[in-house]
């Protein structure tokens, strides 16, 4: 079995945090080279023998006194043995992606559980590099970020979704202003976690929040959002919910049941007025059509009114007062009775149809003779004018 002369590792284009060196025999001039932003570490007979940061090494029984007690390899000469080799990068990768599932929020903006979903890219470094491949590493030969991602994806969901809840509950940030507090959270989250990676030798560089969102993978997201489009829509143009609904029901009604239809749909939801009392009147016929039938004209209201001669009641639909036989004469305004003669009306003002011009002169309303301007009493029955 050959012995390995130099140990080095280069990473390649993806993402490695720890990868193990495929060959194990090793001797007291094996050279190892760790290069920048790396450090090794050797194992034997399951435990640790030796650290290296960047440099370049010569695995002999000085720099490895240990190999004396394990192997008892002595001082001098090609002594081989048996390690395994894993080197760590000490890089700072910052493109780790995070997202969490469905999680419920009760938003204070709407009142309602809102189905929301999070994301973003958070950085790890390894900060004890014994502690990282104990506690992670096992018996695999290579530790990537895919590998890392998928390890802690439970403890990572969780924990993220239970810290962004409890700051955006204390803070009652809703839906609507949810961008804006961004990176509020991506400051809460990196504290909160932080305790949690260095546990395992990783120190949390950052994490990011890149956007919280209503969750369009469930009905109750689907729906929410619809509604929202709508309210958006609504309030550009500047109609209610409520009014919305109300057309919606007249349109349907008048395409199934004709005027009658929108009729009883506009009694029903409030929108009579104008527009009910245009749908009431007599539609035009197309030429050669018969005629509908004519308007009906409104009968005359009866009221109680009082005799501007006895000063008893009687009903408006009378032509004389029946206690004292005096002509009802209508004010066409108010319908006062009014004496005979009168030129206004003595409850309105309004002037009365028949009366004669002021220049005309006045007459007694009782024997009908000339009263002079200004009397107070006919001079011809003495009736009070």
């Amino acid at each position: 079995m050959a012995i390995i002369d130099v140990v080095r590792w280069t990473p390649g284009d993806d993402p490695v945090f720890a990868a193990k060196f495929p060959e194990t025999n090793l001797s007291t001039y094996t050279q190892l080279i760790v290069a920048e932003s790396q450090e090794a570490v050797l194992f034997s007979k399951g435990r640790i023998v030796g650290k290296f940061g960047p440099g370049k090494y010569t695995l002999n029984t000085e720099n490895l006194p240990v190999l004396r007690s394990l192997f008892g390899l002595p001082f001098g000469g090609n002594n081989p043995f048996t390690a395994e080799v894993w080197f760590v990068n000490k890089l700072l990768p910052l493109n780790l992606d995070w997202a969490t599932d469905n999680m419920r929020f009760h938003d204070p903006d709407y009142q309602t559980m809102v189905p929301l979903m999070a994301k973003g890219r958070y950085g790890l470094k390894v900060q004890d590099a014994e502690r990282f491949l104990v506690k992670l590493v096992g018996t695999a030969s290579r530790f990537t970020a895919e590998m890392l991602t998928d390890h802690f994806s439970g403890a990572l969901v969780s924990r993220t979704k239970s810290l962004l809840l409890q700051a955006m509950q204390s803070e009652r940030i809703g839906v609507k202003s949810i961008g804006a507090y961004l990176d509020r959270f991506s400051v809460a989250l990196t504290n909160g976690m932080a305790p949690f990676w260095e546990d395992y030798g990783l120190s949390l560089i950052a994490l990011y929040v890149t956007s919280i969102d209503i969750d369009d993978r469930t009905p109750d997201g689907q729906h929410i959002l619809e509604a929202m489009a709508r309210q958006s829509a609504q309030a550009i143009a500047g109609y209610t919910w409520q009014q919305s609904q109300s057309f919606e029901v007249a349109k349907e009604a008048l395409s199934n049941s004709g005027q009658n239809g929108l009729l009883g749909a506009l009694m029903l939801t409030g929108l009579t007025g104008n527009m009910g009392q245009g749908l009431l009147q007599p539609q035009p016929t197309a030429a050669g059509s018969p005629p509908g039938p004519p308007p009906v004209a409104a009968a005359p209201q009866v009221r109680e009114i009082f005799c501007s001669n006895c000063s008893r009641k009687f009903t408006s639909d009378s032509k004389f007062c029946p206690h004292c036989g005096d002509a009802y004469l209508p004010c066409t305004a108010c319908g006062t009775d009014n004496r005979d003669g009168a030129v206004r009306c003595v409850s309105c003002g309004c002037t009365l149809q028949g009366a004669a011009p002021p220049s005309a002169g006045l007459n007694c309303s009782r024997c009908r003779g000339p009263l002079k301007p200004g009397s107070i009493f006919c001079p011809h029955c003495g009736q009070r004018s």
